[in-house]
């Protein structure tokens, strides 16, 4: 793992800010997120106050809040590491692994393998129902092993809200703290295509990248800080028109699991110009001020399919990049934080 830059600043030479987290969903992607907040936990200079996870980014929340309730943010880097660890040594015998000719050309895509192509079509014509009928999931066990959800869920700690779709409603459904459990993070990262609904309480799921990837909204009206770091992993911009049937399908689903943000986005934009005009009275709407950290290059770079990819390797790598992503976004913007927005909203969401 690579290690801080050494001029770096130290806790001890800066305050603590608190920040609210904003983690997206994008599968093995994720690594990506656990590379930034490792950067962020290893500085010392950001103490979130709450998250908003979806699909990995939930795994990841749940799995940082109980690191940090038990041993604050080192714990919570070890447990980040341990999680992700596991997950590679499950992806060394999954089907979705690379073909030789992307190891041979240095490639991190799966779409040219025979498992792809099978899985893509079986979709076509069976469900989870016929082809996992007892709903298996391995990220059942491993949340088990490395959460404690007792620890996360005991007040004091940092307040969690996870994202899910209610498959019968089509509405996002929140889980909050006192609910979180294994069940709540599997039906945040439910792909309908390779699992069956998770059922919760009485009610069916599907994952939350559909209505919330992640949901911004409860960080503004259930949080005290007003400053959001958005954690993104979803390419927002990919050139190039997709011309196969798997990249079409792949960009479709990009732009599905960004649609809810960019929504939310634009309404943090209308709120924010009423206010700094006096049409709005900024001691009863919060003044949001946003932040992203994000590997827009180097992840539209992969393709979509990655996504899938879980080997050790390709997780290390994203890591890597995660946390190159990190420290640049601190040494450029920590100071804007409790300041300022950091982003172009406009030119980005717009």
């Amino acid at each position: 793992m690579t290690q801080p830059l050494p001029h770096d600043p130290r806790p001890e030479d800066h305050p603590r800010k608190r920040v609210n987290l904003a983690l997206q969903g994008g599968g093995s992607h994720g690594a990506f997120s656990w590379g930034v907040l490792d950067a962020l936990l290893e500085d010392g200079r950001i103490e979130p106050e709450a998250i908003s996870g979806t699909s990995a980014g939930a795994m990841n929340a749940v799995v940082l809040a109980s690191g940090y309730a038990r041993g604050g943010a080192e714990g919570a880097r070890a447990d980040l590491a341990e999680f992700w660890r596991r997950l590679g040594a499950l992806g060394r015998t999954s089907p979705f692994r690379r073909s030789w000719w992307s190891r041979l050309t240095g490639k991190w895509r799966i779409d040219d393998t025979p498992s792809y192509a099978l899985a893509s079509i079986g979709n076509l014509f069976l469900s989870p129902y016929q082809t996992n009928p007892y709903g298996l999931n391995p990220l059942r066990g491993l949340l088990k092993d490395v959460v404690d959800f007792d620890a996360v869920r005991r007040d004091g700690g940092i307040r969690l809200f996870l994202s899910a779709t209610d498959v019968e409603t089509g509405k996002n459904r929140l889980f909050r703290t006192p609910e979180v459990c294994v069940e709540a993070v599997l039906a945040s990262a439910c792909l309908p295509q390779l699992f069956q609904a998770v059922k919760y309480q009485g009610r069916h799921y599907w994952d939350g990248g559909y209505m919330g990837n992640p949901a911004l909204w409860p960080l503004f009206y259930e949080s005290g800080s007003r400053d959001v770091v958005l954690v993104a992993i979803n390419p927002l911009n990919r050139p190039g028109v997709p011309m196969t049937p798997f990249e079409i399908m792949d960009r479709v689903n990009e732009i599905t699991f960004n649609s809810s943000l960019m929504r939310e986005m634009r309404a943090v934009q209308f709120v924010t110009r009423l206010i700094e005009t006096g049409r709005l009275d900024a001691r009863e709407y919060k003044h949001v001020l946003m932040h992203r950290v994000s590997g827009d290059k180097e992840l539209a770079d992969l393709h979509a399919s990655s996504k899938l990819n879980a080997e050790p390797d390709f997780l290390e790598h994203l890591f890597t990049l995660g946390r190159r992503a990190g420290q640049d976004w601190l040494a450029r913007h920590f100071d804007d934080v409790g300041q300022r927005t950091s982003i172009d909203i406009v030119n980005d969401y717009f």
